[in-house]
Order: C-alpha cells, then structure tokens, then sequence
C-alpha cells in the first residue's frame, strides 16, 4: 500500500517511533504510535472510511478533530468510534462502517464511573484552554483539563507561520513553538491535571461527564471554563460530501501534525487568511495547489500571504465557485465558475480544474454545544461566526459559574483566544477567593486585548461583540 507520510519538511520533523500494525478489512497497516486510527489510514492510502447511513454514499474525513461524523468506523468490534481522534494500538481491528453500522460484538469495556471534585475545569486544550488552565493555577486554582484529542494545543499545534503584532502577541513566533512552551509549562504544573483523548459530551445539573474510549468521569467544578473551539463550516456543491474534500484545518492536521500528505493535487476554496496560509504549508509540505479561488471580488487576507503564494506560481482567482466534485469514491476533479454581483454562478464559465483534494476555508462556528446544554443566554452574531453566550468584560456568561473564552466564544485570532482564556482563568480564581490573583495583569491582558482588536481586520468582531458583552 502507499505511504502518504511526508519526509522532509522546512520547519518541521516528526519523531514517529518504532512503527505498530493494525488490521484494516483483513489486511495488515503499518502505523506509528502517535497516529489516529484515520491518520495512519489515510497515510496508507485509504480515503474512504464508512458510508452513510441513508444513500449509502462514501464517507471519509472532513474536520479531522472530532468534530463531524464522517470518520465514524467500527474498531474492535465496536461501531461509531470517531477515528480522527481515537489513537492506534498495536493488533487493532478497524472495519469499514457501512450505514448505521453492526451492534457491538463485545460490550464496551468500562471501568465504571469515577467522580472528580475540582475548583476549576477546563474543556479544551487549545490556545485558550491552555492559557486559562496556566493562569488559574499561577492564581492558586486547582484546575483539571480536558481534551478530546490525543494531544494538547488546538489549532496552535498546526501553525508553521510566525505571528504578526507586537512582542506582547508573540509577534515573530511560530504556533507549534507557542504550543510547545505552553505545553511544557502545563506539563510541568502540579495543580493541573490533563485528560487528553476525553470527550465532554453531557451536563447534569452542575456536573460535566466526559469519557474516553475505556473510562467515563463525572466531574464536580465550582467553576467551568468553556473553550472548545470551532468546527469548520461547510459550503454546499454537488457531491460535497465526497472523500477527499477536506475542511482547511483538516488539511493543516494532517501535514503539520501528523506529516502526513492531504492529496498530491489540492484546490483551494477561500482566500481568506486560513485559506493563503495553508496554501502556503501545503506548498511547503511538496503538494501541488492548482489554484486558489474566492467568490469575493478581492482576496480576505493580508496580502503578504497572497503574495507569497502568488510569487510561487499559484493563480488566485476571485469571483469564482466550485459548483461540484467529480469523481466516484474520492475527488478526482472540480468544476468552478465564475459568480456575479449577486454570486450567482454565469453560465459558460464553467471550467474543470484536475485535482484529488477540494479544501475548503469557508470560515469556522464557534462550537458552542456544551453551553446550549447549560441554557445559557446566546445571542447570534454574524461578525463572530453564529451563536455565541452573552457574557460580561472577564468571559463570565449568564451562569456566574461558568466562562467561555477562545473562538468558543466568537471567532477570532490565536492571539486573541490566548488572551479571553488568561482573563477567564484569573477571573475564575478569583471568584474562588484565591487572594493571590494579579488584578492588574488582568487589567492589562484586557487592555492589550482592546488594543489587538483596534486594527482595521477587527471592525467586524467589534460589532459582534456590542451584541455579547452586555452582561455586568
């Protein structure tokens, strides 16, 4: 079978280990250690992991964090498992799923239900989560943080370009060296203690429950941190649904993380900051991009990015769409055409482009799940990506126990989640009584906060926030 995995890279290497076999439909896998179960599947060559439940129609990956269900296979006998985020194991059998799937062919393994108490429970492991794990624990906070994936960092741990802003932004630094610090610092605290691969998936009165694949844990929190991220919105084309159409961050899980190729040919839709950027990584991981195209009448990003990508041969073409993928289990091609001022495709201008990958940066909505289940106060704002939880200055939401910070929170930059997470950390340390919370560093991370958002990308989430931060 085919090795996609990536060899050599500019910036970044991968420490794979000695390699682990699993069984995929009888036959035999090579993977490494810190792989999911879909990486190394797709590392192998295979695109198509289920099909659905009602046209039977392929499935394969699409978000690559746990957040959609188009990974969905049965391993070890056990249906549904979301595989983007579900680590190997040395003798694991995975099995195409076709539709809803086969019952169980053993009864899953749990180890019965622990029970945590905790000050502090932080969910999600991104730049947010991480920085308000540090925080209210540097204020004397005994903190817990959970993460559904294996590893810690978000979207911090794909990010191969350097920073812009001032020094006070980590202006001039990498993501995957902000996540590694941060990282190591979280690694190195005694009062926080890390649940990595634990899904929060129910609220119960006050009490969260998470489970991995083999345990399940209810905790008790006095206060709830709330930074889980966003999930890739989708655009709607014929056949969208098909392998090898990929969410932008997907395509960055896979060869910034994982080194491991998205496609050999990929096209990119969107010419937004995410969609330059990861061009950019792609062209940096050896992948060819066909082209860039966007259905605005000038590209969304920092021209910088347009550049770089436009100097290396990549036609960037505005006022287009992709009207559908072609191909029969996995994209073999796209049709695009040009749109007009309403964006409404113009007939005859419809060209096939020749590609094994569509990757889409159609932009993020806050997942916001957990705090729907809280019946918290949400408002909707498109500025910040769909609904979001009202909530005052330091992150606190209409529940007085309970913040949210990141792109949970609205959709915004790293820099700015990093911010929201110190601010709700420190805040919610304080409202445990811990006296030893620098008042003023909150003070100033919050006016280093309205500075970040004084330039002229920020207009927009400035409009959107005039519509959250209402409670007092």
């Amino acid at each position: 079978m085919e090795d996609n995995r990536i060899a050599t890279h500019p910036i970044l290497a991968w420490n794979r280990g000695n390699p682990v076999h699993v069984t995929y439909d009888g036959r035999q896998i090579t993977a490494y250690p810190q792989e999911t179960v879909a990486m190394a599947l797709y590392a192998a060559g295979v695109k198509q992991y289920s099909t659905s439940s009602r046209f039977y129609r392929p499935r394969g990956m699409f978000c690559a964090i746990g957040k959609c269900s188009s990974c969905m296979m049965r391993v070890d006998g056990i249906p549904n498992m979301r595989t983007c985020v579900l680590q190997v194991r040395d003798g694991m059998e995975v099995e195409t799923q076709h539709g809803d799937g086969k019952f169980p062919d053993v009864q899953a393994a749990m180890k019965g239900v622990k029970e945590k108490n905790v000050e502090v429970l932080v969910i999600g492991g991104g730049p947010a989560g991480l920085e308000a794990s540090l925080w209210a624990e540097k204020a004397g906070a005994d903190v817990i943080l959970l993460d559904q994936n294996p590893q810690l960092g978000g979207q911090l741990v794909k990010q191969t370009h350097k920073f812009f802003g001032s020094a006070k932004e980590n202006a001039g630094t990498r993501g995957v060296t902000i996540a590694k610090k941060l990282i190591e610092e979280i690694a190195a605290t005694p009062n926080i203690t890390v649940y990595s691969g634990f899904t929060a998936f129910g609220w119960f009165q006050g009490a969260i429950c998470a489970a991995d694949q083999d345990h399940a844990v209810l905790f008790h929190p006095r206060k709830v941190i709330v930074a889980t991220g966003a999930a890739e919105k989708m655009l709607m084309f014929k056949n969208n649904d098909m392998p090898g159409v990929f969410g932008a961050g997907a395509a960055q899980t896979l060869m910034n993380v994982y080194g491991i190729k998205p496609g050999k040919k990929v096209l990119m839709v969107g010419a937004g900051n995410v969609g330059l950027i990861v061009s950019y990584q792609l062209m940096q991981a050896g992948i060819e991009v066909v082209g860039v195209i966007e259905g605005a009448p000038r590209v969304g990003g920092y021209l910088v990015h347009a550049s770089k990508i436009a100097r290396n041969g990549v036609r960037i073409m505005t006022r287009h769409t992709v009207l559908e993928a072609v191909g029969t289990d996995h994209v073999e091609a796209a049709i695009i055409a040009e749109v007009d001022e309403k964006w409404q495709p113009i007939p005859g201008t419809e060209q096939r482009i020749e590609c094994d990958t569509i990757c889409l940066s159609a932009g993020l909505k806050p997942s916001t799940e957990l705090l729907e289940q809280a019946k918290l106060d949400l408002a909707y704002t498109g500025e910040l990506g769909g609904w979001v939880a009202k909530r005052n200055w330091a992150m606190r939401t209409s529940n007085p126990d309970i913040f949210a910070a990141g792109d949970a929170s609205g959709i915004e930059e790293a820099s700015t989640a990093m911010m929201e997470g110190k601010i709700a950390g420190l805040q919610a340390a304080y409202d445990l009584g811990h006296m030893d919370v620098p008042v003023e560093e909150q003070k100033e991370t919050r006016h280093n906060l309205d500075d970040l958002r004084a330039g002229p990308f920020s207009a927009k989430i400035c409009i959107g926030l005039k519509c959250v931060e209402v409670l007092e």
